[in-house]
């Protein structure tokens, strides 16, 4: 499994399409294999969903995220998790225990 978080400066993104960078977690039995921050491309419609499935995400958590961002996504068979906040390995903990606490999607277009 590979996750993408929207990364800007260690936190989660709060817009999936404005973030620094995208940290790439490569997940096997639960535990991290390999990391990798790889910079965002100049934002454009459409451009992010083939950008994360072209990396290989499986899943994508942000912030906020626009409803046909959702939907490309989804189409890719790309789990998408909205609503998220904090630390960015944080985040992955508590997303690969379980634990992890989705909220309202803080992108409104």
């Amino acid at each position: 499994m590979k996750i993408a978080i929207a990364n800007d400066n260690g936190y989660v993104s709060q817009h999936f399409g404005h973030c620094a960078e995208y940290v790439f977690f490569e997940i096997e039995n639960n535990t991290v294999t390999n990391k990798r921050s790889v910079p965002t491309p100049p934002h454009q419609p459409g451009v992010l969903p083939e950008f994360l499935a072209n990396h290989g995400a499986n899943c994508v958590i942000a912030g906020g995220m626009g409803a046909r961002a959702q939907e490309l996504l989804k189409s890719y068979g790309i789990e998408v998790v909205l609503g998220v906040q904090g630390p960015v390995d944080s985040v992955l903990e508590a997303y690969l225990n379980g634990s992890l606490t989705s909220g309202e999607n803080v992108c409104d277009h």
